[in-house]
């Protein structure tokens, strides 16, 4: 169906709009509304092979929004526009389609260059968690299940290891005895589940830095990208920074002595978060800081090697040994964001 289509029952009238493809990302289709070739509304078809059940996305923004109404609370929250029939979505020949507004004047970026960008990121989702301190959490509806469960994706791990493709669990083995020599990150990840001073809030779960707006002075404005907020622990979305921002080379870096991690962007990250989140977090929460980075970072390595072993089942590769390469790259970052956060 063609996109004007869709938009038509956003709108009363839909002549004067025009619709381009926006953007690089991954999972969602994504295409820029202009009209008079100004920037109004982004429209999304929601990939349902990620988000099974799109309807528990918008159940979840619409409670958060409800909640921030009634708090009064000073954050901005970009809500998918209703349709004319008001739905929060359109939904034709089993394909999800949402509209949201297009937040003037700012701006995404795709690698975060300075440590003045990496506290700006993390101060928004900072915010963004404390903003709903006095929120249940546990009332919204977990987008993506286990997502974050380390316990699960190491039990995928070895399923992986009993059931994938033995040349290449051969030629992993090294890599594979380092996840195993970790294995203590697993274990502390499933304490963590079983403390009472690690507290389920509402998490974004996806902190890469383009899920941030920044304005012309390159403050930042708000957090975008929604979809993947549910119930977690603060190391998801801490932790997703320290593996995104910290290095200057991204996943996809085979040249491993390239791979850093930076220690005046890994201050900043902590500053950031904590400047809106210190007064909520305990004091074993706080203490866990440096767990964050090894918890996200291993379990990326983990998901990898998984997906490398099960013959790149998951993630898209661009060559036969991309997975592998991207769990080599992980294991590297691990090993140099150890060296930072003693």
């Amino acid at each position: 169906m063609e996109l004007i289509n869709i938009f038509n029952q956003f709108v009363l009238d839909s002549s004067e709009y025009e619709i381009n493809k926006f953007g690089n990302g991954l999972i969602h289709g994504t295409y820029l509304v202009e009209k008079n070739h100004e920037p109004v509304y982004i429209l999304q078809e929601i990939n349902t092979t990620v988000f099974k059940s799109p309807e528990n996305i918008a159940s979840n923004l619409e409670k958060l929004a409800g909640f921030l109404d009634s708090q009064s609370e000073e954050i901005f929250f970009p809500l998918a526009q209703k349709s004319i029939a008001g739905s929060a979505y359109v939904v034709e020949n089993g394909v999800y389609y949402r509209l949201t507004p297009f937040v003037a004047d700012t701006h995404s970026i795709d690698a975060c260059s300075s440590p003045e960008e990496a506290y700006e990121a993390s101060f928004q989702f900072g915010k963004f968690t404390a903003a709903f301190e006095k929120f249940d959490a546990n009332s919204l509806e977990a987008t993506i299940p286990q997502f974050h469960d380390l316990k699960f994706r190491w039990q995928q791990f070895n399923h992986a290891l009993q059931h994938g493709n033995k040349d290449r669990m051969y030629f992993a083995q090294q890599e594979i005895n380092q996840l195993k020599h970790d294995f203590t990150v697993v274990e502390k990840f499933i304490s963590i589940q079983q403390s009472d001073s690690f507290l389920k809030r509402v998490t974004h779960h996806d902190t890469k830095i383009n899920n941030v707006l920044f304005n012309k002075k390159g403050m930042g404005v708000c957090v975008i990208d929604l979809d993947t907020v549910m119930p977690g622990y603060f190391i998801s979305d801490l932790g997703d920074m320290f593996r995104t921002y910290l290095s200057s080379a991204n996943e996809e870096e085979t040249d491993f002595e390239k791979i850093n991690a930076r220690p005046a962007f890994y201050k900043a990250l902590v500053e950031g978060y904590l400047d809106n989140m210190q007064d909520q977090m305990t004091a074993d929460e706080i203490s866990q800081i440096p767990y964050a980075g090894e918890f996200m970072i291993y379990m990326q390595a983990l998901r990898f090697l998984t997906d490398f072993l099960n013959n790149d089942s998951y993630y898209g590769i661009s060559y036969e040994l991309n997975n592998f390469n991207r769990a080599k790259n992980q294991l590297t970052l691990l090993s140099q964001f150890r060296r930072i956060s003693k």
